[in-house]
């Protein structure tokens, strides 16, 4: 196939050594063209190599990227998806299938005319292995591929085509899912990585430097677990009141990291090998630290995460204490003020949320 991957970076370069090494006509539209030649490389954890392809072209010009792909993957942040929707839909037509990863942040919402014009659009719930670039435009380290991804479409009628499209790339079992809105509340780093930072930076404000912070998952704490099952729960609340739109694949936290307490949810993620090492998002200022705002897990996470999360809670009449009051929190000092808005695609009600979610 004539795949586009749109993204150079971690995820972006994992997607294209895979479709490449599988032996598509890969293109990779990112805005450092100039950095990609040669083979592209995953390595694992001890830098030998594991998945190699070659890209047929790099390049920033959406017009030469798109016109003629056959699938186009999106890997940016959630932060950038509505205008990299509309830069799919000025220079693709309704050929190409457009597939978006990981599921959550509303993206299904940022392609809604390409979807109405007839392109078929999935998301993956998951990326399929945690992704960290070595060195960009030639490495990435991909470690703890997945034993299964989920994928589900719009049209719906489409998801099976779709997970198989995508197990033939990775080779990891691919179950198709009926309705999108499981991916959309999947709980993955919308929870994680809100709760985590909350209990970290929960009494900075501007003028607190901090000398030292704590890795991200591998100093996880047990406040973090605390506030991570409460919101945890929550999320299931929320699809138990939602029982038409059959949200049985939105697993709960717990029953993902197979942790059902406080002390295990700590010693699980505290223990996960392919989060060893992460460091916690910060600017270096003098003095010491300070939390880097404009890091992707303060501005997706929160603002094309929780939030939604959260908008979904009005429509199903749910009360979320503990997500509310990390919302709150994160008012409180955020920088970037963008967030998703459902009213923003006209569904501004449950009636106008259940016509989009289940047609």
């Amino acid at each position: 196939m004539k795949i586009t991957i749109v993204g150079g970076g971690n995820i972006g370069t994992q997607f294209a050594v895979h479709c490449a090494e599988k032996g598509n006509d890969v293109t990779i539209y990112t805005s450092t063209p100039a950095l990609f030649h040669g083979p592209l490389n995953i390595v694992d954890e001890s830098g030998a190599t594991t998945h190699q392809g070659v890209v047929n072209l790099a390049t920033a010009d959406p017009e030469v990227a798109f016109r003629n792909a056959e699938l186009v993957l999106v890997t940016v942040p959630a932060t950038m998806m509505k205008t990299t929707a509309e830069t799919i839909y000025q220079y693709s037509d309704s050929a190409p299938m457009i597939g978006v990863v990981p599921g959550n942040g509303g993206s299904e919402c940022a392609f809604r005319k390409c979807v109405e014009r007839g392109n078929i659009f999935f998301s993956i719930e998951r990326v399929p292995a945690v992704a960290r670039l070595v060195l960009k435009g030639k490495t990435v380290k991909s470690t703890g591929y997945r034993s299964e991804l989920h994928v589900a479409a719009k049209p719906g009628r489409y998801a099976q085509h779709c997970a198989e499209l995508i197990e033939g790339i990775f080779n990891i079992p691919t179950t198709s899912i009926s309705n999108i809105l499981n991916l959309t509340m999947t709980p993955s780093n919308p929870i994680l990585h809100t709760t985590r930072l909350r209990t970290i930076f929960n009494d900075w404000r501007e003028g607190v430097v901090y000398d030292y912070l704590p890795l991200f998952y591998e100093e996880w704490n047990d406040a973090s677990s605390e506030l991570l099952i409460a919101c945890d729960e929550e999320v299931q609340e929320i699809c138990r009141a939602l029982p038409e739109f059959d949200l049985r694949f939105v697993k709960s936290l717990r029953t993902h990291y197979e942790s059902y307490t406080v002390d295990a949810m700590t010693k699980k993620i505290s223990s996960i090998t392919a989060f060893k090492g992460l460091p916690t998002p910060v600017v270096k200022v003098e003095g010491g630290f300070i939390p880097d705002l404009h890091s992707r897990y303060f501005t997706a996470d929160f603002s094309y995460g929780l939030t939604i999360i959260k908008q979904v809670a009005n429509f199903a009449n749910v009360q979320t204490p503990h997500i509310d009051a990390t919302l709150r929190w994160y008012e409180k000092i955020a920088v970037e003020k963008d967030e998703f808005r459902f009213e923003d695609y006209g569904i501004t009600d449950r009636e106008s949320f259940e016509k989009f979610y289940l047609k």
